[in-house]
């Protein structure tokens, strides 16, 4: 055997097994079942064996109905995983070099930032409870129009107006605000509510919304608790909860460095059920 034949054969099974383990290690990591997990480690393990025993034995017909079977073991695994898959390109984009390569806010942000934050302190002192949800790649705006009692605003982002949106008198405090870029771009939102049947049931409709949103898209979503006059920000699936005004200024430009929350306060994995609520605390 050839030095070239050895190099290729060695570069084959290096990259096999760096596919295997990423499958593995997501498998292992992903919210999906016990079962499905266990179902696709056993396939996979049956199509190693498969493949080892056609090449050995030199199984032609067997070797063209694995090659068509492998297509639809791919495609089925992309469909069961699709959430997940979504969630893990999402979490690609939303890298510090990405973030600060595409900011949204652009160089109003600090400005931005200053007034969301003004108006979550003010919120959170008077128990006021309040949706707010910035954009960033994924865009929001199916969330105001798609069958959606929201209605949309053009309106630059300020503290006085937030309040104003969520006092409990308010036609459009019911519901979630939608930030995109420098614009309010719409009040009273529906957002869906969290797939996850396993979080704690002290979290109100606010929280589930919150983290139901940031499990289907890459926003950023600030809650203010009317029971507890907390604040509290949902990204990526977790929940980061009772947060200070320096840690909400860092999820808002973008650049976030706390981890989410633990134990009892942050949502645990397990089976999903989805719907839409208005955002109630």
């Amino acid at each position: 055997m050839s030095w070239p034949t050895k190099l290729n054969d060695f570069l084959e099974i290096l990259i096999l097994t760096g596919i295997f383990y990423i499958i593995l290690r997501f498998l292992l990591e992903t919210r999906g079942t016990g079962v499905i997990r266990g179902l696709t480690i056993l396939v996979s393990l049956l199509f190693i064996v498969s493949l080892f025993l056609i090449e050995v034995l030199n199984l032609v017909r067997l070797k063209h109905v694995y090659d068509n079977l492998v297509s639809i073991f791919v495609i089925g695994l992309i469909v069961i995983f699709q959430p997940e898959i979504r969630r893990g390109i999402t979490q690609l984009g939303d890298h510090r070099f990405f973030g600060r390569l595409f900011n949204r806010l652009g160089a109003k942000g600090e400005d931005i930032a200053e007034e969301l934050i003004a108006a979550c302190r003010a919120m959170a002192r008077r128990r006021v409870g309040a949706l707010i949800a910035l954009e960033r790649s994924a865009s929001l705006t199916p969330y105001l129009h798609t069958g959606n009692k929201g209605t949309a605003l053009d309106s630059k982002i300020d503290n006085l107006l937030l309040q104003t949106i969520f006092h409990p008198g308010s036609p459009l405090h019911d519901g979630a605000v939608l930030i995109q870029g420098d614009r309010l771009i719409g009040a009273g939102c529906l957002l869906p509510l969290s797939r996850n049947e396993n979080i704690p049931k002290k979290y109100g409709t606010r929280h589930h919304a919150a983290v139901g949103l940031s499990e289907v898209a890459d926003a950023v979503v600030i809650v203010v608790s009317e029971e507890k006059g907390t604040i509290s920000v949902a990204m990526n699936g977790n929940l980061h909860e009772n947060i200070d005004e320096a840690e909400l200024r860092e999820f808002i430009l973008g650049r976030p460095g706390v981890e989410p929350a633990s134990g009892d306060d942050a949502p645990n994995e397990g089976p999903s059920k989805g719907g839409e609520a208005p955002a109630h605390a």
